[in-house]
Parts: C-alpha cells; sequence; structure tokens
C-alpha cells in the first residue's frame, strides 16, 4: 500500500492555532458552525455520544441541537498528541470501536495528508446507522489570490511557487464519501464573496486566522517588496469593484453519509423497474 505524501506541515498548523488561544474566533469558523447549526436542525434524531473533531479544538461548539433533542459534544482536536478520536495525530489508521452515533469533522478534511483513510477510520468510529458530516474550504476559494501570485511568480522568478494549500472539488468529495463505504452520500457547497479594502488586507487576514501556507514543501522563501506589489496590483487590477474593494472567493464544501444499515434505502437494481417509462409518459406521436 502507498504510503500517503506528506502535503500539509501538522507542527506548523498546530503551532499558528496554539498561537490564537484566547482569541475571538474568526468568521470564517463562526460562519461554518452556524451552518452546522442549521443543518443538524432539519435531522429528526436524537443523538447520545456525539463527537465534534477539529484542528482547533477551543473554536468547537460543546452543544447543538437537532430537530428532536440536544446534542452534547465530545470535542477533540484532530493535530493534538493525544486526541480523543485519534485521526490525524500520528496518521496511522488503526480501527477502534464503533462508538458514535455522529461524528462531525470542522476544517479537517481541508489539511488531510490521506482524506480516503481519514473517512475510512471516521466510518469505523460510527454506529451502524450512525452520521458522519464534515465541512473544509474547498472549491475555488482563493482562486482570485492564485492567480495574482501566478502572475507575479512568473514576472520575478520566472515560474510558479505553491503558495496557496491544494482545495477539493465538491464532485470529487462525494465520490470520496462513496468510495470510503458511506451511504445516502451528500456533497454540496456554500459560496461568499468575501470583499476588503486592499489584497494586502486580505492577505494579512488569512495570516492571522492561521490559514497562511501550510505546505510541506517550502513555497514561502522571502518575497521582495516589489514581488508583493505585483502580487497585490494583479489582485486588485483582476478583482476590485468600483469602489476600490477587492472581492475574494470563499467556498465551504459540506458533505455527510451514514453508517451503513439494513434499515437505510436502498437503490433500485438495474432492470428490476415494474412500471415501463414508456407506459407512463406515453409513447412517442408520429
Amino acid at each position: 500500500m502507498n504510503t500517503p505524501a506528506n502535503v500539509f506541515d501538522k507542527g506548523l498548523l498546530a503551532c499558528r492555532f496554539a498561537r490564537r488561544a484566547g482569541k475571538k474566533a474568526d468568521f470564517v469558523t463562526e460562519l461554518v458552525i452556524s451552518d452546522l447549526g442549521a443543518r443538524l436542525s432539519d435531522i429528526s434524531r436524537t443523538f447520545s455520544n456525539a463527537l465534534i473533531i477539529g484542528p482547533d479544538a477551543q473554536r468547537l461548539p460543546q452543544k447543538l441541537n437537532s430537530a428532536t433533542a440536544p446534542i452534547n459534544f465530545q470535542r477533540a482536536s484532530t493535530l493534538s498528541e493525544n486526541p480523543a478520536f485519534d485521526l490525524l495525530s500520528t496518521e496511522q489508521f488503526q480501527p477502534k470501536k464503533s462508538d458514535h452515533d455522529l461524528i462531525v469533522s470542522l476544517f479537517d478534511i481541508g489539511v488531510t495528508n490521506d482524506v480516503p483513510g481519514f473517512l475510512k477510520q471516521a466510518l469505523r468510529h460510527l454506529t451502524p446507522d450512525g452520521l458522519f458530516m464534515a465541512a473544509f474550504v474547498g472549491g475555488t476559494s482563493l482562486k482570485e489570490l492564485r492567480a495574482a501570485w501566478l502572475e507575479a511568480d512568473a514576472l520575478h522568478i520566472g515560474g510558479a511557487v505553491a503558495r496557496v494549500a491544494p482545495f477539493i472539488d465538491t464532485r470529487d468529495a462525494g465520490n470520496l464519501l462513496q468510495r470510503a463505504g458511506f451511504a445516502l452520500p451528500v456533497a454540496d457547497v456554500e459560496t461568499h464573496t468575501i470583499r476588503y479594502a486592499n489584497a494586502l488586507a486580505l492577505m494579512q487576514e488569512i495570516k492571522a486566522l492561521g490559514a497562511s501556507n501550510p505546505l510541506c514543501i517550502d513555497g514561502a522563501k522571502p518575497v521582495s517588496p516589489a514581488h508583493l506589489a505585483s502580487a497585490c496590483t494583479a489582485y486588485e487590477q483582476a478583482s476590485s469593484d468600483p469602489d476600490g474593494r477587492v472581492r475574494a472567493t470563499l467556498e465551504i464544501v459540506w458533505i455527510s453519509g451514514w453508517a451503513p444499515h439494513k434499515s437505510q434505502q436502498k437503490p433500485l437494481l438495474p432492470g428490476s423497474a415494474k412500471i415501463s417509462l414508456t407506459d407512463v409518459l406515453g409513447k412517442k406521436s408520429e
């Protein structure tokens, strides 16, 4: 079996999140938690052993509500040395007892070296008919920033440098759930356009959120003032509004799936239909 490539520097991520201790939650986390609450409130299920995990556990909620009852979460960081949910601390995916009827993962998948292994391990932790939900930054997020740095890098160093983490597309996320063995997989995306005074303000906020370049590959070599100015200029020329502010795209990908159970609906086998579509729609008139 191939060992997953180390794309993300987990130690670097842990240090950045540790520096945020005691500070108020950032708007991206607050946005995702609000959306999570709305999604759970539509589910008519009582969850008795729920777990919520993420790289920065201190910002995760301890209580939300389903449509029928409060949900009390056990919280765990997937970057700590001894997390309650042993997924990402060692990247060793060993089967454990299936004891959770709900697992929520916020932002893990976007910084996971082995996403298929992560999902399979999550499934092993679920009781039959247990629910897995995850949200992460993905899709075309920060496409404006990528394009600006590509243009600046081409001008100053003659080629591209990895400066922004790779993001998972919504369609790929749904396929990954299915491959991991989840039943009734669903994937959707929430797209937000955020505006900043200028490109440098966006870069400064990304750094403050602890979300600047998390890659193991050293793409963050010193950048000259002229190089940075070129990136800002390229960004502002391509993505400015009439009032001078710049746009940034943020896509939050949501996925969910259930641990298989005999009570769940299953698709009909090919050829098992009892009624012909032609009989329903009528024969095409000649």
